[in-house]
């Protein structure tokens, strides 16, 4: 009845995931009982878990990556100190566990840390920059929310009851297959990614279909923020490059489940079909992590500086070529495999022409900066350490670009260096970055600064003392992912990563320090403008936090810079444009479809790992329900009555008039908001 669910699943006779399990059963426990106690989940339920509303859910997508990024880096602090521990020694952690965490390490990093972030800086910020009320389909947006939760919810029940991969983050045949991997590690992998990825998927075509259907009155396609235009050449990537994912995880699924033989030699499969077909969205699911990190920069740089963006158009253009591109390089991963020199030399050739397009973007961040009115306030800081750092990781990119240097270098610890350059030193520094800069406009206040450029300067000198090591040992010839080592040798620089680690770990301490300072003094630090940046695109025209409807009239652009200009016209001239006449608004009702989906999504994922068939159809089927009763209902959206509406903005255009007057009275440079 149970297929292979036992008591035996349970690690009793493992107290390193015994005592993690319970201690993170006892942190949950405790949260529910305290949001029990407080009578919380009314307001949970009808304003966050059921609700649809695309800032709502972009935060629950960054509360998620955040969460999950701190589950990854636990992962990471195990993995350098046992690899400390274990020179000459076992250290503590056995082989099939340390095998397990750089698994989950590398799959949590990229599917559920970096991944949910970047989707909720998109679910957050596209409506308000394009200047619209939501995004093309409100529902199903939350639909996506919810089932990468689900995958993420999977991942952390194998902590508990199981085991996860022990095959690296990518699941190589014939590793994976059965005859290697008989236990259900590879089945959470496979089930946990495949839901997600159904999860990303949705949210990508919906970010699509709102930039390209849903722009306000004169919002050109060349009129568009830059972070906007990433996060559209981000989701065509997801809408390209994730059915081929899904595909593959399926055929693995096939193949484990039904013995099929899409990826082992016998039968006329082959592994190697399954390195492109997992590189050939590998490679890409990089830049859809980077060039929405990106578009935060080009957010940033224009906002610390003063200035217009320096060549907007040709960022653009930039930002297309590398979404194109990056279609066309997953090959270099496998170099050493024996593709022959011609395919290697294209694929080479094809990976360093990829870094023009970066480079114009750096060149074009530093020309905004010069001559501008520089601030250097935490945003700017992460911004500046992200082009160092990333500058870094993109030379020794290029050089394993070069075929003969990646045979050298191929499964070394360079690698791992020049990876984590990049993904660190591009998408984290900018999820950081785009944290401290947007933090007001979602929740009203702004965050500590003192303790925010602390977090800045522990994670950045922690990363280098980290890493910088580690090209050193993989110029050494030390291979990664290594259990215990056995070279004397390595022994300094090893010991160096580890102090770098407990650097990032001060660092780690400070970010969660201003978070819970900033709550304590919201009062103190709380925006009343709007406006706290002196920000150019249209998400700073709204109050902080913004009205559930965004905007109570659609605005009119007539520039690249679309509040910009609308402020400095009201600076100019001291006063408001004439208030607007306003209408009712019709905005999508909450619904309970996205967790109910996920929920079901998770006992069907649950039971396809543990053979437990007859749960895994009832799931299945609960689930096709809800969507059933999902398209079969009526009412699909309520009015927002217009003397809300007026209510709301009233109070915004107040705030800016004081705002306005401020300005007046100091006689001085305008470094407030506008209308």
């Amino acid at each position: 009845m149970f297929g292979k669910l036992s008591l035996s699943a349970i690690p009793l006779s493992q107290p390193i995931p015994l005592i993690t399990s319970l201690a993170v059963m006892a942190i949950l426990i405790g949260v529910l009982v305290l949001v029990t106690v407080k009578g919380w989940w009314p307001y949970l339920w009808k304003e966050w878990i059921t609700s649809v509303d695309h800032k709502r859910i972009g935060v629950m997508y960054v509360l998620l990556g955040v969460v999950m990024l701190i589950r990854g880096f636990a992962d990471a602090i195990m993995m350098r100190t046992q690899q400390a521990m274990a020179i000459g020694a076992q250290g503590y952690l056995p082989p099939e566990h340390y095998n397990q965490i750089f698994s989950a390490h590398g799959t949590i990093m990229i599917l559920f840390g970096a991944m949910p972030l970047v989707l909720g800086f998109m679910n957050f910020l596209v409506p308000l920059q394009l200047g619209v009320r939501d995004v093309a389909f409100p529902t199903f947006n939350s639909v996506g929310f919810w089932l990468t939760a689900s995958g993420a919810f999977l991942v952390n029940v194998s902590l508990f009851v199981g085991e996860f991969a022990r095959t690296g983050w990518l699941p190589y045949p014939p590793l994976s297959e059965v005859g290697y991997s008989p236990g259900v590690g590879v089945d959470y992998y496979l089930w946990a990614v495949q839901i997600s990825g159904v999860g990303t998927l949705i949210t990508g075509i919906n970010i699509v279909t709102t930039v390209l259907k849903m722009r306000c009155p004169g919002m050109s396609y060349l009129r568009m923020p830059v972070f906007t235009w990433t996060a559209l050449a981000s989701c065509l990537l997801i809408i390209a490059v994730f059915p081929i994912l899904t595909a593959t995880l399926a055929m693995l699924t096939l193949d484990r489940y039904l013995g099929f033989h899409f990826f082992t030699n016998d039968a006329g499969g082959s592994p190697m079909m399954f390195m492109n077909l997992i590189w050939a969205w590998g490679h890409p699911e990089v830049y859809i992590l980077v060039l929405p990190a990106f578009g935060i920069y080009s957010e940033i740089f224009p906002t610390f500086s003063g200035k217009p963006l320096f060549g907007y158009r040709s960022m653009v253009a930039a930002t297309l070529f590398i979404c194109i591109v990056s279609m066309m390089v997953w090959l270099h991963h496998f170099f050493t495999m024996g593709a022959g020199p011609a395919v290697n030399t294209f694929f080479g050739i094809a990976s360093s022409v990829i870094a023009v397009g970066t480079g114009v973007k750096i060149y074009n961040w530093i020309f905004t900066m010069y001559g501008g009115r520089v601030r250097m306030e935490v945003p700017m800081l992460w911004s500046l350490g992200f082009i160092f750092t990333f500058v870094i990781g993109g030379l020794t990119g290029v050089l394993l670009a070069i075929p003969p240097a990646d045979f050298l270098t191929h499964n070394s610890m360079f690698l791992v260096a020049h990876f984590h350059n990049v993904i660190v030193g591009g998408v984290v520094f900018a999820i950081f970055a785009g944290l401290e800069f947007w933090f007001p406009k979602a929740f009203g206040f702004r965050l500590h600064e003192g303790l925010g450029k602390a977090a800045f300067w522990f994670a950045f000198v922690g990363f280098w003392v980290t890493f910088a090591p580690l090209y050193v040992l993989g110029l050494e010839g030390m291979t990664r992912r290594l259990q215990h080592i056995n070279i004397e040798e390595w022994r300094p620089m090893l010991y160096v990563s580890v102090v770098g680690v407990a650097i990032l770990i001060v660092g780690v301490v400070a970010q969660v320090a201003q978070l819970v300072v900033s709550i304590r003094d919201r009062e103190k630090l709380r925006d009343v403008t709007g406006d706290p940046w002196d920000g150019r695109s249209l998400e700073w025209a709204t109050p902080s936090p913004p009205p559930f409807f965004n905007f109570a009239v659609l605005p009119n652009v007539e520039g690249e810079e679309a509040y910009w200009g609308i402020k400095q016209r009201a600076i100019e001239t001291q006063q408001m444009s004439p208030e607007p006449r306003y209408r009712p608004i019709e905005m999508p009702i909450n619904s309970p479809v996205g967790i109910y989906t996920a929920f079901f999504a998770s006992v069907f994922g649950f039971a396809m790992i543990w053979h437990i068939w007859w749960l895994a159809i009832l799931a299945l089927v609960a689930a096709f329900a809800g969507f059933v009763v999902f398209a079969w209902r009526d009412v699909h959206e309520f009015e927002v009555p217009a003397e809300e509406v007026a209510q709301a903005d009233r109070a915004r255009r107040a705030s800016r008039e004081a705002a306005l007057a401020r300005m007046a009275a100091a006689e001085g440079t305008p470094e407030g908001a506008g209308a």
